[in-house]
Formats: C-alpha cells, sequence, structure tokens
C-alpha cells in the first residue's frame, strides 16, 4: 500500500521545488500545503516538527524535514531504482 505523502512549503523555496519535482518524476501522489499564505497548514506544521523549516513533508506517520532524499527513498521503498 502507498504511503500518503503530504509536503509543506513555500513558492520561494528552492529544496521544496526540488522535492515535488522528485516526487513528480517517480510518479508518487503528494498533497501540498503553502504555509507562506494557508495560515492553518503552518501552525498544523509548526505543532507537528516545532520549527518553521521547509520543505516538511510527511511520509505515513514520519517526518522528514529538508529535502533528504536517502531517508525519502527509504520510506518510500525507492531505494532499489
Amino acid at each position: 500500500m502507498e504511503k500518503q505523502v503530504t509536503i509543506y512549503s513555500t513558492p520561494t523555496c528552492h529544496f521544496c521545488h526540488m522535492a515535488k519535482d522528485y516526487f513528480n518524476e517517480n510518479k508518487i501522489e503528494f498533497t501540498e500545503h503553502d504555509v507562506a499564505t494557508d495560515l492553518e497548514a503552518r501552525q498544523e506544521m509548526m505543532n507537528r516538527s516545532g520549527q518553521m523549516g521547509v520543505p516538511q513533508i510527511l511520509i505515513g506517520d514520519e517526518l522528514v524535514v529538508g529535502f533528504d532524499k536517502p531517508r525519502i527513498d527509504t520510506l518510500l521503498g525507492l531505494g532499489d531504482k
């Protein structure tokens, strides 16, 4: 079963764009929350992680702060590619 992927990002974040491009290249569906404009999502993100840095990527129940490709690959089972 595929894990649900949620990314908290901002439009100006380079690493956010890299993460979203990576998900698209690997056909990983994700839900995006723009925390620059969505105050509720920003608060949710801060409550979960205690920090403002983006991207914050939720894969299932695991939180990845930043575009940590090796950890993302492990959590999504992409390591064999």
